[in-house]
């Protein structure tokens, strides 16, 4: 029987491995192809160490190797990459109005979706139909089981408990997502829970193209409700009691417009999906016969050239730039990324955004951050919880430069 001296070392053998594994996939991730040689040099590991890890990962068929083209003379070395086609990851985003589910390979490119009403119904219930209709989508592909499933909600979401804890779009409170999870996959397969905007910062991060290393930004996620991303250098924020980011709350207009929240003029109940197709509405003295109408619509019509939609998404840039003001004063942060459906419009209201940001910001210069839309084509939530359980799987380390 091992002393509790050598079970102490034991332990710690194994986390710091585990932390080493996690540094080389990312490490190959982030730089594929690449050989053993240059991942020693980025992460600073012993060729030794990295050596033994990476035979681990071939075994675990995480990895492909193939010669890579050297214009020097001498051997071509071996390039390392993720193996794709082998290594699936499930991923479920939950938002009023629509769900949607997806396959994910382990290079983040999305094998299958599907979608569907999120509906009025108890929440249990609900997430077990999305399990459903997600492993009916992993049969669909052929995959086997999942490396890892992520989920995405809307809301204040506590991920150490894996618990929905406020989604106020949704109705839902204090939903243990995590325990049904775990009803419907083994212990083998990682599983994680976290807030939709912080959800699709994590895939900006991941697998964005806006043509920078993303180490301190915001991602804004505007839709029926506002939410917000935090990454300090390459983390992400969570706070106390992981309401950070909720800036869709905070008050610019005291006593203004009610939210769905109970309180009145919070940034969400002007600057939201919902915000603007109500302006429209009004503009346009529709009524209770506008009920059915959607932002796609306002969109479309804006597109058109109708001179009411174009200013109403012109007066939701406004109120955007005035909520982000806020938020550069607070965060400091390099780039401020949006996303939603409001991004498909971006030529018509970024330049609304970005003056009225950029004159509140108090950043001395007058520049500020830049404010950009995702680069992301899928729904960045649905891809970020996918990026959820692949962190996870993966050990969450970054490596360093």
């Amino acid at each position: 029987m091992k002393s509790k001296h050598e079970q102490i070392i034991s332990a710690n053998s194994k986390v710091v491995r585990n932390i080493n594994r996690g540094n080389i996939l990312h490490c190959i991730r982030e730089r594929q192809p690449i050989s053993r040689a240059e991942i020693a040099r980025v992460t600073r590991l012993n060729k030794t160490t990295v050596s033994s890890i990476v035979a681990g990962l071939l075994k675990e068929n995480l990895l492909n190797e193939r010669p890579q083209r050297n214009a020097h003379i001498g051997r071509n070395p071996i390039g390392l990459q993720l193996r794709t086609g082998q290594n699936f990851f499930g991923a479920i985003s939950i938002d009023s109005g629509t769900t949607r589910v997806a396959v994910v390979d382990v290079d983040g490119t999305v094998r299958k979706t599907d979608k569907m009403p999120t509906p009025e119904s108890p929440a249990a219930s609900f997430v077990e139909e999305s399990i459903a209709r997600l492993n009916a989508l992993r049969s669909e592909n052929g995959a086997g089981q999942f490396k890892g499933v992520g989920l995405s909600v809307a809301g204040i979401v506590d991920p150490v408990q894996r618990q929905v804890v406020f989604a106020p779009n949704l109705g839902w409170y204090n939903v243990p997502v995590g325990e049904i999870l775990d009803r419907h996959y083994p212990q083998s397969c990682v599983l994680a829970v976290e807030n939709d905007a912080n959800c699709a910062a994590l895939a900006e991060m991941w697998f964005g193209r806006q043509g920078v290393r993303l180490s301190n930004f915001i991602f804004l996620s505007v839709g029926r409700g506002i939410g917000a991303g935090i990454v300090i250098e390459r983390r992400i924020l969570s706070g106390e009691s992981y309401f950070a980011g909720e800036f869709g709350h905070m008050v610019l207009v005291e006593g203004g417009e009610r939210c769905a929240c109970g309180n009145h003029g919070c940034w969400e109940a002007y600057a939201s999906d919902q915000a603007t197709v109500r302006r429209y509405r009004q503009a346009r003295g529709l009524g209770e016969a506008g009920s059915s109408l959607t932002i796609d619509d306002v969109i479309a019509a804006a597109k058109s050239g109708e001179a009411d939609a174009i200013r109403e998404l012109k007066s939701t840039g406004y109120w955007l730039g005035v909520g982000i003001a806020n938020m550069v004063k607070a965060v400091d942060p390099a780039i401020i990324i949006v996303g939603g459906h409001i991004t498909r419009i971006w030529d018509v209201i970024a330049p609304e955004v970005i003056s009225s940001a950029h004159r509140r910001s108090f950043t001395g210069d007058g520049r500020g951050p830049a404010i950009v839309a995702t680069s992301l084509m899928k729904r960045p939530s649905l891809l970020g919880a996918a990026a959820l359980a692949m962190s996870k799987s993966f050990g969450e380390v970054r490596v360093t430069r």
